[in-house]
């Protein structure tokens, strides 16, 4: 199990760049498949984008290709979530989620994520 600590979020304008961290306690985090999620309000938890410990593999919601990017800082225990070109649409909580398990097939599902963190609140104006 490891603790999540999202930071980052906050008030941008639409075509801003935020990044977003995702700091982890605990042991073994290096070997943990990550996800950002993101819940606006009235509407369900969405995934955002992936990264796994094995092979590195990233994966994105379609909206947010060429867009946002994933990465993770093994020494540090973080992993990063660049928001760039942000949309109005964007608005919403950010979580992080963390799971020892590949997720080969389910990634996309909050369901298949054991940790999750209490999410930074992102809002883009027009």
């Amino acid at each position: 199990q490891v603790q999540l600590v999202e930071s980052g979020g906050g008030l941008v304008q639409a075509g801003d760049s935020l990044r977003l961290s995702c700091a982890a306690s605990g042991r073994a985090f290096s070997r943990y498949t990550v996800g950002w999620f993101r819940q606006a309000p009235g509407k369900e938890r969405e995934f955002v984008a992936v990264i796994r410990w094995i092979g590195g593999n990233t994966y994105y919601e379609d909206s947010v290709k060429g867009r946002f990017t994933i990465s993770r800082d093994t020494a540090n225990n973080t992993v990063y979530l660049q928001m760039n070109a942000v949309k109005p649409e964007d608005t919403a909580v950010y979580i992080c989620a963390a799971d020892p398990d590949p997720l080969y097939r389910t990634f996309y599902d909050p369901g298949s994520y054991e940790d999750w963190g209490q999410g930074t609140q992102v809002t883009v104006s027009s």
